[in-house]
């Protein structure tokens, strides 16, 4: 996974959190967001997503020598 992925999936994990906590979002619907930001947080601090690589997907820059 490359970096501007994970940015982008902890700035989107982040956004949730802050509509969460500001009450704009509730419910079931918070809960759904909330488990995808979790797993947004999960798969940049491990660098990995399953679902990347059932659909061949590589977002990380190959460096050639």
């Amino acid at each position: 996974m490359g970096s501007a992925d994970k940015l982008i999936r902890v700035l989107m994990a982040v956004v949730i959190a802050v509509l969460y906590y500001l009450d704009i979002i509730g419910g079931t619907l918070a809960l759904i967001l909330l488990a995808f930001a979790l797993i947004f947080l999960l798969t940049s601090l491990v660098s990995f997503c399953p679902i990347y690589t059932i659909f061949g997907i590589n977002t990380c820059k190959k460096t050639t020598k």
